[in-house]
């Protein structure tokens, strides 16, 4: 499949493109050994009509990449340290995408082990956003960055993952109605043990420094 048609089937509202994520692969070549991850775990935002989403008020500067074309990433710091990276989906002016939750890390084992700092087991190299993306080597840099060209690639499976294999519940720490089980856009690998846990929103507290941070 050419890569058009491949980004054709990303220009759909997020709900829709989630399950032709699943089971996807990843790469991030920076020019030293290329890390890729199998997407297991990712969450929809839907833009005006969804309020846990950036984008639910409007374009800003920050949530610009959301609003399209397809098949670009969106990148965004949180808390102060952390860079979390979304698909971009749906058409041209549409804010609607896919935050990269969980993955497999299937290639660049030892470069992702040295990024993540080696934690105690690979399952958790990239089971949460925040680990994917470091795994992967992603900042700010690559926010608006195509997935389909270098320094990324994107390879879709072939068919969407069947629906009797794809599991699905509320986001995990969105505050607010979007978090709600009126929002059930996380959408996951049934029995994959790379999927982070669940946990609802925590309420922040203020730190030493002045910067926000989740209550424990």
């Amino acid at each position: 499949m050419d890569e058009t048609s491949t980004r054709l089937r990303l220009a759909v509202p997020a709900i829709d493109a989630a399950p032709l994520l699943l089971g996807s692969v990843l790469t991030h070549d920076d020019g030293g050994e290329p890390v890729s991850v199998r997407i297991t775990e990712v969450e929809a935002y839907m833009g005006d009509v969804d309020p846990g989403s950036h984008a639910f008020r409007g374009r800003t500067a920050r949530n610009n990449t959301m609003f399209g074309p397809a098949g670009h990433l969106y990148v965004y710091f949180t808390y102060g340290m952390h860079y979390c990276a979304n698909v971009v989906c749906g058409v041209d002016g549409q804010a609607t995408g896919l935050l990269l939750r969980a993955g497999e890390i299937v290639d660049g084992l030892e470069t992702a082990r040295e990024r993540r700092g080696n934690p105690r087991t690979d399952l958790d190299l990239a089971r949460g956003p925040a680990r994917l993306a470091q795994a992967l080597g992603i900042n700010k840099n690559l926010d608006g960055a195509d997935v389909f060209a270098a320094p990324l690639r994107l390879e879709l499976p072939a068919n969407p993952t069947p629906p009797a294999a794809v599991s699905t519940g509320p986001r995990v720490g969105v505050s607010g109605p979007g978090g709600s089980i009126e929002y059930p856009w996380r959408y996951w690998l049934t029995g994959e043990p790379t999927v982070s846990k669940y946990r609802s929103a925590q309420p922040r507290r203020r730190t030493a420094a002045g910067a926000t941070a989740l209550r424990p």
